[in-house]
């Protein structure tokens, strides 16, 4: 079973579109224009992100919706749960591929978190609506050892760290 689409709801389309298009290079490819079962209606846009017809991130953009006041777009906001918890990783195949993503992100005006959690390498930044985006290179392979772990932790109550990051660096964005 492979991943299709990712679906979230943009605060602002354009600024949105801006981002995953302009900065992220995915490609605007549909809109589904449609009403909401709640009221309302809603512009679906669809972004592809590798190039084939298998994997999108997808956007809406609410129009006349209930309550639209109040909505929040940012996951964290919402859920009320500490910046970063909910977060969507795009897979990088190499150290240069991922260097060339932080600084991309520091050109169009972003700050990047850096860290290196000892098994993957990851940056992050935000989105138009405040949502965590990820960058992540894995390294190596997993373990029995680290299935073990894994499980055990299922069970837990008691705080049992993993290992330290090798490192961790705030980037901020690149003068223009």
């Amino acid at each position: 079973m492979s991943y299709h689409h990712l679906a979230l709801a943009a605060s602002d389309m354009k600024a949105t579109h801006e981002f995953y298009e302009g900065v992220m290079g995915f490609e605007l490819v549909k809109v589904e224009v449609a009403p909401v079962m709640t009221g309302g209606w809603g512009k679906h846009f669809f972004y592809r992100m590798d190039g084939d017809d298998s994997t999108f991130i997808a956007f809406w953009e609410l129009h006349d919706t209930k309550d639209a006041n109040e909505y929040i777009f940012d996951l964290n906001k919402a859920a009320k749960l500490p910046p970063m918890t909910n977060h969507y990783s795009f897979s990088v195949e190499s150290d240069e591929e991922l260097a060339q993503w932080r600084e991309k992100w520091r050109a169009a005006g972003l700050s990047v978190f850096e860290i290196d959690h000892n098994w993957c390498k990851s940056i992050y930044t935000t989105d138009p609506s405040g949502n965590a985006v990820e960058f992540c290179l894995t390294r190596g392979e997993f373990t029995a050892a680290d299935r073990e772990r894994a499980l055990a932790a299922l069970d837990e109550t008691e705080f049992n760290p993993s290992p330290a990051p090798v490192s961790m660096k705030m980037w901020e964005p690149v003068d223009a």
